[in-house]
C-alpha cells in the first residue's frame, strides 16, 4: 500500500492532535505585533540567510497553509480563513527577511518557489476562494492516480485516494477508511455554510459544473461499496451514509444554482498576476491568447498539410479487440523506450519502462462508428502517439526513484504550479519525438500529433475566454467542439470536465501549450550557449534534473539567465 496523506498536496499533514488551534485572542495579539513591527529592523535583518534557515522555513510553511481540523474535517469557515489570511503576512515577512542573493543559482530558484507558493494562497484569499465559491472543492473522493505531480485543480485537504490501498482491504485499512468516509457527511454540512458566506450570487459555471463532482462522487461511492461490501460493517454504513450526503449535497447545489448569477472567471488582470506571481509563467492573458490562436491555426495547417502528403495512404486502422490491444500497448511501450535511448534523447533509467507499462489501460469496445473518448481515438490508432504524451509516467517514477536533492523541489508544489513543466513537457513530447523521428515511418501518426496539438489549443483558448469573460461554460464547450479535428470530440460532458478544471485552476487549460513553447525557448537559448557542444541527451538530462518546476525556473538554473518576473513578483 502507497503513502496516503490527508493534507495539502505535496506534503504530509500534521495530525489534528498536533495542530494548535487559532483563537480570537491570538489573532488579536498577532495584529497588534504586527502592526508594531518594522521587517526593516536589524533584529529581522539578522535573520540567518542560508538555504538550512529556507528548508526549515518551508517546512514550518507547508503545515502552516493546511487548514486546521474540527471534529475531524477541514475548518474552511469564514472565521478560519480570515485567520490564515491575517497570518499570511507574517509568513511572508519572514521570507523577505531571507536573503538568498549570495546564493548559487540552484538555491536561489528554491526561495522563489517558496515564495511562489505564499502568492498562490495570498490569490486563493483574495480572488479564487475555492472554499467560499466552488462547490465541486468539497468533493472528496478519487478513484484512480493522477498522471501529474498532485491533484489537478484546487483539492480539499481531507481528499481520500481510493487507489492507494489493497484490495480486498486489510481490518486496518477498513477501519482507516471507514472513519475518512465516515466524515463526508459532516464535512459536507460545514460546506453549506461556506458557500453561503458573503459571495451570495456568485460563481454561476462553478456551481452548475459543481453538480457533475457530485454525480461523480456518488458513483464513485457505490463503485466502492461494491467492491468492499462486508469487509466491515463499519465501513459498510460509513460508505452509505456518505453516498446519502452526497445526493443531498447534490440536491441543494442544483437548488441554488439558478441564484448564482454572476461570473466565474477571475478576470483578466487577476489571470496575469497569477500566471507571472504563482505559476511564474511570463505571458498574460492577451498574450496567450494570441499564443493560442496561433498554436491552433499551426496546427491546423501543418494537419491538412500531413493529409494532402498522405492523401495516397491507407487510413489508420483502429484497435479492434482486446488481443490486439494488450499487443499493441506493449509493443508501443517498447518502440517508445527503445527510441528515447537508441536515438540518446534522454538517459534511460531501469524503472521508466516499468512505470510507463504499468499505465497502458484496457480495451474498451466500440462499434464501428462510435467515437470513444477523444484521447482513445489517438491512442485506437497509434498507441506509440500517446505513450509521448504519458512521458507523465516516467516523470513520477523519477521523482520517486531519483528525488532531487533539495527538500523544497522533493515534493510537489502547491497550487499546480508544477503544472507548466509537467503538463507543458508531456504534450512537448509529442512534437518534438516527432521531429526528432518518431514517427518517419509511419507518416499518418503524424497526422494524430497535429491533432492532439489543435485540440489541445482550442481548449485552452475556450478557459481563457471563460476567465477573461468572453465565453460562458456553453460557449466555451461548443468552441472546443468545433476546432477539434474530424468531429473527434462530441462528448460534451468530457470537454465540459475538461472546462470545468480549467475554470477551477487558471492556466492549467494554457500550461499544456505555453508549457511546451517555453521548453522550446529553452532549448534554443541553451544550444546557442553550448554551440557544437550541444546535445539532445544532455539537453534533456539537464531539464529533468532540475525537477518539477516551473520552466523560467529550469532556464535560469540551465543558462544562467534570470527572467524580469522573478524579479516583479
Amino acid at each position: 500500500m502507497r503513502l496516503r496523506t490527508t493534507g495539502l498536496q505535496g506534503a504530509e499533514a500534521p495530525s489534528s492532535e498536533r495542530r494548535i488551534a487559532r483563537h480570537g485572542a491570538a489573532v488579536a495579539l498577532f495584529a497588534l505585533l504586527l502592526c508594531a513591527c518594522d521587517f526593516n529592523s536589524p533584529a529581522i535583518s539578522r535573520l540567518p540567510s542560508s538555504h538550512l534557515e529556507l528548508v526549515d522555513l518551508f517546512e514550518k510553511w507547508r503545515e502552516f497553509a493546511a487548514p486546521n481540523y474540527v471534529g475531524g474535517v477541514p475548518d474552511y469557515s469564514a472565521g478560519a480563513m480570515a485567520v490564515q489570511q491575517a497570518e499570511l503576512a507574517m509568513w511572508r515577512a519572514r521570507l523577505d527577511a531571507i536573503d538568498p542573493s549570495s546564493w548559487p543559482i540552484s538555491q536561489q530558484i528554491d526561495w522563489h518557489l517558496v515564495r511562489a507558493e505564499m502568492n498562490g494562497l495570498d490569490f486563493d484569499h483574495r480572488v479564487r476562494r475555492p472554499w467560499a465559491r466552488d462547490p465541486a472543492f468539497y468533493a472528496s473522493i478519487h478513484m484512480a492516480e493522477s498522471d501529474v505531480p498532485a491533484h489537478e485543480g484546487p483539492t480539499i485537504h481531507s481528499w481520500i485516494d481510493l487507489w492507494t490501498y489493497s484490495y480486498p482491504l486489510s481490518p486496518e485499512d477498513a477501519a482507516e477508511l471507514a472513519e475518512r468516509i465516515g466524515a463526508i457527511p459532516e464535512l459536507l454540512d460545514r460546506a453549506r455554510d461556506n458557500l453561503t458566506g458573503d459571495l451570495t450570487g456568485d460563481a454561476h459555471d462553478l456551481w452548475v459544473a459543481g453538480l457533475r463532482s457530485f454525480r461523480s462522487q456518488a458513483a464513485n461511492l457505490e463503485t466502492l461499496a461494491e467492491r468492499v461490501s462486508g469487509a466491515s460493517p463499519e465501513l459498510d454504513r460509513a460508505i452509505a451514509d456518505a453516498t446519502r450526503a452526497t445526493d443531498a449535497f447534490h440536491d441543494w447545489i442544483a437548488h441554488l444554482a439558478p441564484s448564482r448569477t454572476g461570473a466565474s472567471g477571475v478576470g483578466r488582470d487577476n489571470y496575469t498576476w497569477y500566471m507571472q506571481n504563482v505559476h511564474l509563467v511570463p505571458f498574460s492573458w492577451e498574450a496567450q491568447v494570441a499564443l493560442m490562436k496561433r498554436e491552433l491555426a499551426r496546427a491546423h495547417a501543418s494537419l491538412r498539410l500531413e493529409e494532402h502528403r498522405n492523401r495516397d495512404l491507407p487510413e489508420l486502422p483502429r484497435i479492434a479487440s482486446a488481443a490486439e490491444y494488450n499487443r499493441r500497448l506493449n509493443q508501443a511501450v517498447t518502440e517508445y523506450m527503445r527510441f528515447l535511448e537508441e536515438e540518446e534523447i534522454q538517459t534511460v533509467q531501469p524503472w521508466m519502462d516499468p512505470a510507463l507499462r504499468a499505465k497502458n489501460g484496457s480495451f474498451t469496445p466500440a462499434g464501428p462508428d462510435e467515437i470513444r473518448n477523444f484521447f482513445s481515438e489517438v491512442n485506437y490508432r497509434d498507441p506509440v502517439v500517446m505513450r509521448t504524451h504519458l512521458h507523465h509516467w516516467i516523470e513520477l517514477a523519477t521523482m520517486r526513484e531519483a528525488p532531487h536533492p533539495s527538500p523544497i523541489r522533493r515534493v510537489p508544489l502547491l497550487f499546480n504550479i508544477w503544472d507548466g513543466r509537467s503538463e507543458g513537457l508531456a504534450t512537448g513530447m509529442e512534437e518534438m519525438m516527432m521531429h526528432a523521428g518518431l514517427f518517419d515511418a509511419k507518416p499518418r501518426s503524424r497526422e494524430l500529433v497535429w491533432i492532439m496539438l489543435a485540440q489541445r489549443a482550442a481548449r485552452a483558448l475556450s478557459g481563457l475566454y471563460l476567465h477573461g469573460d468572453v465565453f460562458d461554460m456553453e460557449e466555451a464547450v461548443e468552441h472546443a467542439t468545433t476546432w477539434t479535428p474530424r468531429g473527434w470530440l462530441p462528448d460534451a460532458d468530457l470537454v465540459r470536465n475538461e472546462q470545468h478544471l480549467y475554470l477551477r485552476q487558471p492556466g492549467y487549460g494554457t500550461s499544456y501549450v505555453t508549457g511546451k513553447i517555453e521548453i522550446e525557448e529553452l532549448m534554443g537559448a541553451w544550444a546557442l550557449r553550448q554551440g557544437p557542444d550541444f546535445s539532445v541527451t544532455r539537453f534533456f538530462d539537464g531539464f529533468f534534473a532540475s525537477g518539477v518546476i516551473p520552466v523560467v525556473l529550469a532556464r535560469w538554473e540551465m543558462t544562467g539567465e534570470k527572467h524580469e518576473i522573478l524579479v516583479l513578483n
